[in-house]
């Protein structure tokens, strides 16, 4: 059997690359389909390096409790190997990437926990379509690469460890002893360099203790990366609260923002403080910021100069400590250019402005996206494998996505449902095909919250009838733009938050249409 290359240790290379030599060694060395090293994160485990599973696989994070052969690996001492006879379900069944098109069930595995000094960190895996691969003496050598393994990996995190120092160093001297944890949310999945860029950028910004705002078009998950500003700054161990600007009442929003006492108003039994000092300490993260009304817009600017609130009714202001997070979809210059938005205001909350990507600039990011929404489902209706097909997967990279990330869930989730209405199995190896996914040409999905309603068409002849649904969408879609653009005396920001529309695809759509 081939000796590893170990030399790898005694070289600075980054954590993805070093462990996806490891796993690459490994898989030559086993001679088998697809190994995988998953690190334990709470009740999942969340792959750091494959090599011969489905594009997918680093996006999905398994639950331990719903795959009884990763939580046996877990809890057992040395190597569990199952015979191809196992009964128990694998979690790479139709995953591996060596089946040519086919999605064939995994026959033979074996793997280990991995530990780093004396703690669980997370398992490897092995995998082969062939049974048998695993014989005794490949599982005895399995155990003599353990040590080797753990090695690698606590290499790995030393070297994130002393960047961290470093990058800390340069972004707050003060704050030396507080080193931000490394690697990426749950939430933020993707290696793209779009995303890795914002990233960086939101980890250095978090240290400070500056204003951010977020910006980016509907559903890029902008909520996720306020709460890695507020988990990677100074304020972590306070509150964030989270204020839905778009979902406040006018009537409402200045006692929800900044409190009230008993007797302000009809039904104000009690003292009540706002949401700013509920934050006290922490963050506030102001979502769909573009959306407070001009009266509130005022109050906020106060809070932010002053750093005090003044609860409806009181008398005296309070002083409150918050960092500010906002976040919104609008395009806040145009906002201030027609007077819907405060232009000091706008310059309080965009000390730092951070551009989060689209998912269309985000490359194969889209496949590990779908990966973790392809097993959030697997596990939500009960399948055995949910998988992609080559070429669902070539459509979900060529689609440009107008819902970003939000859209990604709901065609992953709609597609899923539609499978089990065609009768499959839960006990087969499910896969979702191009005709599952309902993704048209001109870049609305069936079902997506960007398209307008429309009425049915009447049942005619299959072949003029295709031509007759594209024209009476387009002519929906023309009569919906203009009666928004009516609606608000042709503001296109306006109209295009009135159709659900970010502003720049609603110009891009337009322009298709004719309408410009």
């Amino acid at each position: 059997m081939a000796t590893l290359g170990w030399a790898d240790l005694a070289v600075t290379l980054p954590r993805a690359v070093r462990l996806q030599r490891l796993v690459s060694q490994l898989k030559a060395q086993f001679a088998c389909h697809a190994v995988a090293l998953l690190q334990e994160e709470g009740e999942r485990l969340r792959p750091l390096a494959v090599d011969g599973l489905t594009r997918d696989a680093m996006g999905r994070a398994f639950v331990i409790a719903q795959h009884p052969r990763l939580s046996a690996i877990l809890l057992g001492r040395g190597v569990v190997h199952f015979e191809h006879a196992s009964t128990l379900p694998d979690p790479y069944d139709g995953l591996v990437d060596a089946m040519a098109g086919e999605p064939l069930p995994v026959h033979d595995c074996m793997g280990a926990s991995v530990m780093i000094d004396g703690h669980r960190w997370g398992v490897l895996t092995l995998d082969a379509l062939r049974p048998g691969t695993f014989n005794d003496s490949a599982r005895e050598a399995l155990l003599h690469c353990l040590p080797w393994v753990a090695a690698a990996v606590r290499m790995s995190q030393l070297e994130q460890e002393v960047q961290a120092l470093r990058q800390a160093r340069v972004a707050e001297p003060e704050q030396t002893g507080r080193i931000p944890s490394g690697g990426t949310r749950l939430g933020l999945i993707g290696h793209s360099p779009a995303l890795q860029r914002v990233l960086h950028e939101v980890d250095v910004v978090a240290q400070s203790d500056l204003p951010v705002l977020l910006m980016g078009e509907t559903g890029v998950g902008k909520d996720l990366f306020a709460s890695r500003v507020h988990e990677h700054s100074p304020r972590a161990g306070k509150p964030m609260v989270h204020v839905n600007c778009a979902a406040l009442p006018e009537s409402l929003a200045e006692s929800e923002l900044f409190g009230h006492v008993r007797g302000a108003f009809s039904g104000a039994t009690t003292d009540r403080a706002g949401r700013f000092e509920a934050a006290r300490g922490g963050t506030v993260f102001l979502d769909e910021v573009g959306e407070l009304p001009l009266t509130i817009q005022a109050k906020l600017l106060r809070t932010l100069q002053n750093g005090e609130v003044q609860r409806l009714g009181a008398d005296k202001p309070v002083k409150v400590d918050v960092r500010i997070v906002a976040a919104t979809n609008r395009a806040l210059r145009d906002a201030v250019a027609d007077g819907t938005f405060r232009a000091d205001l706008y310059h309080r909350l965009s000390v730092y402005p951070v551009h989060v990507p689209p998912l269309r600039d985000r490359g194969d990011d889209i496949l590990l996206l779908a990966g973790h929404f392809l097993e959030v489902n697997r596990a939500r209706l009960g399948l055995r494998s949910l998988r992609l097909d080559a070429a669902a997967e070539a459509a979900l990279l060529a689609y440009p996505w107008p819902g970003n990330v939000r859209e990604l869930e709901h065609v992953i989730g709609r597609a899923a449902l539609k499978l089990l209405t065609r009768g499959v199995s839960r006990s087969d190896i499910a896969t979702l095909t191009v005709d599952l996914l309902d993704l048209s040409s001109d870049g609305m999905s069936t079902g997506s919250l960007n398209e307008p309603a429309m009425a049915c068409p009447s049942h005619e002849d299959d072949e003029p009838q295709a031509t007759r649904l594209n024209e009476q969408v387009e002519r929906v879609q023309r009569q919906a733009i203009r009666q928004a653009l009516r609606r608000t005396d042709g503001n296109w920001a306006m109209a295009a938050r009135q159709l659900g529309l970010d502003a720049s695809n609603l110009h891009k759509l337009a322009k298709r249409l004719g309408l410009k």
